[in-house]
């Protein structure tokens, strides 16, 4: 039997954590939980068991508890795809969305490989304008023109972005526009199929029955705070990738059917303390053919070739961004004991005070937020406009540290390619795999394919995030990950 030990003498609560791992009975396993994790930065604590029998017989095949463990729990990943967040866990969300908008534009994953050969297109979407603001343009010759404030500004100017006139700048349609994106998106879609009708002179009926339009889409903030839409167009036939689209069916087409939708595509909204404003687009849109073969260099002094490879990466990269590009926060400003209410319900049955917040219904008061004056403005807007009664159903209080973007960054049509589960449970089935050969490697029985196996479980969320000590292991794991990813071949990001 071990002896306590006296780690008093040891000043860091961390060292002093990993010497107590490092004489547990089994500090392996202990390091080989944490390097399972890759690096996460706040991994899920659960308690409990799970449990495999033969259904037969009711013979136990495998059995786990997590009280066997030597810390007497067991440590996942959170999962979490924001890369301010986690930047181990948005490697992987990263990864597995790379695959999935290259499968929808050259094959693989169940997709077909011959949909490189239909039309795809690569299409941004810009919200109008709300005011003025600071920015770099470049003329013709891409050469740099000086901002309306006189100034030539460099790339990392804080003021990029932010409004000439403060004064003036429409902060509430900007936060109104940003909390209508998904569904004006949505309103889009439907009309990029009736313009493409109109365009191919077929009626609605007649091009469904011939036409199938995919698309993914995922939403980047600009520095000004508002979100613009990076999506993948395709053409399918009628039976979805397997089959070819009509040879009517052309970039061409597409390209004019996409500004008509923009034009067209409109959300009106109506308020006693605001009056009437129309969502709508920018008047700024692209329209790119995805070409199936190239390097992606740039064709001439402007134009760049956008190629599978180097449109699924684009997409992949934003969709573990967060609203941080914009200079908000990555948290909710909402209290959490009053809901963002600023009130809670008392034994009495009234509303008492939330003590928490001091009534505020704020977890960091806005004032208080380490952020620029645009963007504390609009999330104060969003704040205050989340509670008039009008827009009660949009929840912007709980998304003001979105500056009010409430909808998803990212999304497909259920015909573009595979999905994020699949994915998921293609990387399960893998680690089952090399969990059997491990157990085949050790001598043990591997399941008989005939037989029914029942796998009972009860787990317990207890918290989230490391032991003192298990970051030291877990900050050696990520200096191991980042060393190898710079030796990987330049081009392989997502392998």
């Amino acid at each position: 039997m071990r002896h306590p030990l006296d780690l008093h003498h040891v000043i860091s609560p961390g060292l002093r954590d990993l010497i107590a791992l490092a004489n547990t009975d089994d500090f392996n396993r202990v390091t080989e939980q944490v390097r399972d994790l890759r690096g996460c930065t706040s991994p899920v604590n659960l308690h409990g068991w799970t449990v495999t029998t033969i259904q037969s017989t009711q013979e136990v095949v495998r059995s786990y508890h997590s009280e066997d463990e030597p810390s007497g729990r067991l440590l996942t990943t959170c999962g979490n795809r924001r890369s301010s967040r986690c930047p181990a866990c948005s490697r992987v969300y990263a990864a597995d969305t790379y695959h999935l908008i290259k499968a929808g534009l050259s094959g693989g994953k169940n997709v077909a490989e011959t949909v490189r050969d239909h039309p795809r297109a690569f299409v941004t979407l810009t919200a109008p304008s709300f005011g003025p603001v600071h920015n770099r343009q470049t003329d013709s010759a891409g050469k740099l023109r000086p901002c309306r404030c006189g100034t030539e500004h460099a790339e990392s100017d804080p003021v990029l972005g932010t409004p000439l006139n403060p004064a003036t700048y429409d902060y509430t349609g900007a936060v109104l526009w940003n909390a209508h994106a998904g569904a004006l998106w949505a309103r889009f879609t439907t009309y990029l199929r009736r313009a493409l009708a109109e365009e191919l002179r077929r009626t609605q009926k007649a091009l469904n029955a011939a036409l199938r339009v995919s698309f993914a889409k995922v939403a980047e903030y600009q520095k000004r705070g508002l979100v613009h839409f990076h999506a993948v167009i395709r053409f399918d036939g009628p039976d979805g990738h397997t089959t070819p689209p009509p040879p009517w069916a052309t970039f061409g087409a597409l390209k004019i059917a996409v500004g008509l939708a923009v034009k067209r595509a409109r959300l009106t909204v109506e308020s006693d303390a605001i009056g009437e404003r129309v969502i709508a687009w920018g008047g700024r849109f692209k329209v790119d053919p995805i070409s199936a073969l190239g390097d992606g260099e740039l064709t001439d002094a402007r134009v760049a070739e956008y190629t599978d490879a180097k449109v699924a990466g684009y997409v992949a990269k934003y969709a573990t961004k967060n609203a941080e590009g914009a200079g908000t926060v990555d948290r909710t400003l909402r209290c959490r004991p009053c809901a963002g209410r600023g009130y809670v319900r008392g034994p009495d049955g009234f509303h008492d005070l939330c003590t928490d917040c001091d009534g505020t219904g704020q977890a960091e008061p806005i004032n208080a937020l380490p952020v620029q004056q645009h963007a504390r403005q609009m999330i104060r807007t969003a704040w205050a406009l989340g509670h008039l009664p009008e827009f009660a159903d949009l929840k912007l209080w709980k998304w003001a540290h979105m500056l009010g973007f409430r909808g998803h960054f990212s999304s497909k049509s259920r015909a573009y390619s595979t999905t994020l589960g699949a994915l998921r449970d293609v990387r399960r089935a893998w680690r089952t795999a090399q969990a059997e050969a491990a157990r085949a490697r050790a001598g043990l029985p591997a399941d008989d394919e005939n037989t029914t196996l029942v796998t009972a479980s009860s787990w317990t969320y207890l918290s989230s995030g490391y032991r003192p000590g298990e970051e030291f292991l877990a900050a050696q794991v990520r200096h191991d990950i980042a060393h190898a990813e710079r030796l990987k071949p330049e081009g392989e990001p997502w392998l």
